[in-house]
């Protein structure tokens, strides 16, 4: 195996090398000399964010793969098109046209849409648009055309040869009603075009054919399992797949744990050895309900992109991929500045270092200096609530006081951000916020705090006081009035004078959206209470 030496003596410490070395210690063991990943996606529907997240995981480690070798690798994005349409979805036209087609494969269906020559090949385009969109490098592949093309005939004859080994692996996960009628091949309805779920009454191995009967109409049909005439139901056509195409890696979710093992030993028997597997957790709303497509308690892709990057959605799909993790709409901002503090981190760093660090990945393995901004995402959403902020011209203006040589020209993914920050606040923060008056102890500390920047801005006439300087006093304000609890002094800064629970380090904040301004504020507030006490 062609290992970079630096790089086996240190392994960077990120999850996506780590499956990358299981799969060049698999090509070893199988003296092969390129990998194949693959997805799956059940074109039924539209893609969604966990299509985002299962094609890009599968990426990175490609990319690891590629990096820790030097071998050739391919990514296969699969859809199983030849599915039956088993209900007709919510968010189509023509829903009725779509009800006299149930049980017909997805190609075999008139597109609802009508620009398409089928629902799955319009559904298909949607996949390919959806990954392009994102730049991932893939080979798209139809079960319609392997099927059809005979290019899983050889797979489906040996499942043959191998039918009630098969059979009996599935069996026993069945309830006795449908263990009655199961086959692991389903035969396309000559007549109709249905995907048939029927019991098999004979196999002929030497003919290549299943023998059933139409339980409507008592009519026997032999069909032959090749050439696009059957397909497989989905565990063993999962095995046939790897079996067929030597598949060497591919993940999926917690919820088809119990699916992998038994395909897995459904591929063992046709012959071949099943990929490597990784198991990600599944996504929960924000009350930490698991997240249904069906119910749309989630957040979709463009929901995500309507108020951030797609390298913080990266950045998210990136992080702990073994653990349950909330995805909803408070999440964006922590991930959008993860992927920004990852990203300055990366300008410095080298080697293997460089290669843990999830910027690397997300980037595709260039993590330029586009990325690098002076200000935070919370940041700016900060100011967008001090301001009220309708526009961005009125946070640039905040923007070119903290740094002089920022614009959207030179910067443009900082004018991103900020487009974003309005977005976001006008949609989340500014109906959230909920400003409480300060206790006795907290209007002493605020008091405090004007007198102390008052004093600053007197000290230093020419140059406003640095970010660090104010940070300074805000704490020795928190250990005088709040020794046991500096976090409450903070909280307090926030709520009191923001009408949020939490944000970045108020210093900062103070030095860029200006002391003379931070002063009115404070002083309001402190009007108000004197006021009503």
């Amino acid at each position: 195996m062609r290992q970079d030496t630096s790089l086996q003596e240190a392994l960077p410490k990120a999850w996506p090398f780590e499956e990358a070395q299981k799969v060049a210690q698999r090509l070893e063991a199988r003296g092969k000399d390129s990998a194949l990943f693959e997805t799956g996606y059940g074109p039924s529907g539209l893609p969604h964010i966990g299509t985002f997240g299962e094609v890009a995981r599968t990426s990175w480690i490609r990319r690891a793969f590629g990096t820790l070798t030097g071998k050739p690798s391919r990514l296969i994005a699969f859809s199983d098109d030849m599915d039956g349409l088993r209900k007709v979805p919510d968010n189509v036209p023509n829903r009725e046209m779509l009800q006299q087609h149930l049980g017909k494969p997805l190609t075999r269906i008139p597109d609802p849409f009508g620009t398409h020559e089928s629902f799955g090949a319009h559904n298909n385009a949607r996949l390919r648009d959806f990954l392009d969109k994102f730049g991932f490098e893939y080979e798209f592949a139809s079960a319609t055309d392997y099927y059809t093309s005979g290019r899983f005939d050889a797979a489906l004859l040996r499942l043959l040869e191998v039918y009630e080994e098969v059979t009996a692996v599935i069996l026993p996960t069945l309830g006795p009603e449908r263990r009655a009628s199961y086959s692991p091949v389903l035969p396309i309805h000559p007549k109709s075009g249905k995907v048939m779920q029927v019991r098999i009454e004979k196999w002929d191995r030497n003919a290549g054919t299943v023998t059933w009967r139409d339980p409507h109409t008592e009519e026997w049909f032999e069909t032959p399992v090749t050439g696009g005439a059957c397909k497989l139901q989905w565990k063993a056509d999962w095995a046939m797949r790897w079996y067929a195409l030597g598949v060497d890696y591919e993940m999926s979710g917690k919820d088809l744990i119990e699916s992998v093992r038994l395909s897995s030993e459904i591929c063992r028997i046709l012959g071949g050895e099943p990929p490597i597997s990784f198991t990600y957790e599944l996504f929960l709303d924000e009350k930490g309900q698991k997240i249904s497509k069906s119910k749309g308690n989630g957040l979709s892709v463009e929901d995500w992109l309507r108020y951030a990057p797609p390298e913080s959605l990266a950045q998210f799909m990136y992080n702990a991929p073994k653990r349950a993790k909330r995805l909803y709409f408070d999440v964006i901002p922590r991930a959008v500045d993860e992927f920004l503090a990852n990203a300055e981190r990366a300008q410095t760093q080298t080697g293997a270092e460089l290669l843990a660090n999830p910027a690397w990945h997300i980037t595709g393995g260039s993590v330029g200096k586009e990325y690098l901004t002076p200000l935070s995402f919370s940041m700016l959403l900060n100011l967008a609530s001090a301001v009220n902020a309708e526009t961005p011209d009125i946070l640039w203006g905040f923007i070119r006081r903290y740094a002089p040589q920022a614009s959207p020209e030179s910067m443009p993914y900082l004018a991103k951000l900020v487009d974003y920050a309005i977005a976001y606040f006008h949609d989340f923060v500014r109906p959230a916020k909920r400003f409480r008056e300060p206790n006795a102890v907290e209007r002493i500390a605020l008091s405090e705090l004007a007198e102390g920047l008052r004093a600053l801005v007197h000290s230093e006439k020419t140059t406003p006081p640095s970010a660090e300087t104010i940070q300074n006093l805000l704490y020795d304000i928190g250990k005088r009035h709040f020794p046991d609890q500096l976090r409450d002094w903070f909280a307090c800064l926030y709520q009191v004078l923001l009408g949020q629970q939490e944000g970045p380090r108020f210093g900062n904040f103070i030095a860029i959206y200006g002391v003379p301004e931070t002063l009115s504020l404070i002083e309001s507030v402190l009007a108000r209470a004197q006021h009503a006490a």
